[in-house]
């Protein structure tokens, strides 16, 4: 694998698949240090493509870690708002947004849950006035992934750092489409393939969905007027864009108050520095009522009562097991990756494009026509091949969508 022609085909793709880039943009750009040699690669190519101005957000595992285990409990009281005033600054002066994700799966292992819970809190509500730019597409933003030590040895542990590494690279283009001879070229036909999904399921108006699995035994409403998306999104400018790279889903918003049954998930889920496993719910009327995991529940408890909607959900999205994610066979404790290889669900904040009009619509009318709202969005995989999905138009016509996990449609 040669991965300097490799970084360099993968800026291409973030650059024009991702993000789209137009002359004039400019970049905010979130990394740690494994980022900075993507990033000189994306500048040199964005300034070219006449790109203006790159800005970045820098963070550091360590720093964070020392935070959490070394900081007095007052630091853990507020975010000052000038964070929040330079995004939304920026936002508005044409920057979008790249984040640049080189996680440690279990960061956050030895931290207090509690500690967690309350600054994941803190910074929600100091940034829920600048959400809307990206969970409403008012700018460009897509997520790419590279290999951090930690999160490299995690995938594999069986070798050694510098061949974790290289093993993940190949991963990430594979999935990517970055190992083909034109990724971007291959990622206009995977447009046009989840685009025939998303017509389907847009065609038939769905009242409802059914999920039948290990575990899982559940009824999914759908509000009227909701969108399915898939693959790429658009800003009120008109240009598309591509939030997360890889993408295999099709997704829309279930109703926040209509949900009722039993949901298991599939797959570990990383989220707060921590790997979550055999996660469980009970949801009635929409809301979890009960919940269980095998190791982690802690962290669930905080994500849960970080606001009403925490417990309700907020996005459905469909994935075919034979997806070429799932087909690496790896399990890869990323969301963006482990996402895209299973149907998955997501607690929390739902997209006001998976609802006709609702970018228009206020707080009120949006949460009136079903649209949770929330300071979270947490995705959890709960596909596999022993899953069924069966969609129920208005008419009460039973249609089956995934059997065995796979596609029928």
């Amino acid at each position: 694998m040669n991965l300097q022609a490799n970084l360099v085909k993968y800026a291409q793709l973030i650059l024009k698949v991702g993000l789209n880039i137009q002359p004039g943009d400019k970049l905010l750009v979130r990394l740690d240090e494994h980022g900075l040699p993507l990033a000189r690669e994306i500048a040199r190519q964005a300034y070219d493509l006449s790109a203006h101005d790159i800005q970045l957000m820098f963070q550091d595992d360590g720093l964070t870690l020392a935070r959490y285990l070394h900081a007095p409990d007052a630091a853990f009281d507020r975010v000052p708002g000038f964070f929040a005033d330079f995004r939304e600054a920026a936002y508005l002066d044409n920057y979008h947004l790249l984040a640049l994700n080189a996680p440690n799966p279990e960061l956050l292992k030895q931290a207090d849950p509690a500690r967690i819970s309350r600054w994941e809190k803190v910074q929600s509500q100091a940034n829920e006035r600048i959400m809307k730019y990206t969970m409403e597409n008012q700018v460009k933003w897509s997520i790419a992934a590279l290999p951090s030590p930690a999160w490299a040895v995690s995938v594999f542990p069986q070798l050694e750092e510098a061949a974790a590494i290289s093993a993940l690279w190949e991963k990430i283009f594979e999935a990517t489409r970055v190992n083909l001879e034109d990724p971007v070229a291959a990622w206009e036909a995977h447009q046009q393939a989840l685009a025939r999904h998303v017509d389907f399921l847009n065609r038939h108006h769905f009242e409802k969905l059914h999920y039948e699995g290990p575990g899982t035994d559940l009824v999914v409403y759908l509000p009227q007027g909701h969108v399915w998306k898939g693959g790429a999104s658009r800003i009120p400018r008109g240009d598309s864009f591509m939030p997360n790279l890889p993408t295999e889903e099709v997704f829309t918003l279930p109703h926040a108050h209509k949900v009722d049954g039993t949901l298991a998930a599939t797959l570990p889920l990383s989220t707060r520095g921590r790997l979550i496993e055999g996660l469980r719910f009970t949801f009635r009327d929409g809301q979890v009522v009960d919940f269980a995991a095998d190791s982690g529940a802690d962290i669930i408890k905080g994500l849960l009562d970080t606001d009403e909607g925490a417990r309700r959900l907020g996005e459905v999205a469909l994935v075919g097991e034979d997806s070429p994610i799932r087909r690496t066979g790896l399990l890869f404790r990323n969301t963006l990756f482990d996402e895209n290889a299973s149907c998955h669900f997501a607690l929390g904040q739902a997209y006001a494009e998976n609802l006709e009009g609702g970018s228009q619509m206020d707080r009120e009318q949006q949460k009136a026509a079903g649209m949770n709202r929330s300071l979270i969005h947490v995705d959890f995989m709960v596909g596999g091949p022993q899953l069924r999905v069966t969609g129920y138009t208005p008419q009460g016509q039973a249609v089956p969508l995934l059997v065995a996990g796979n596609w029928v449609v």
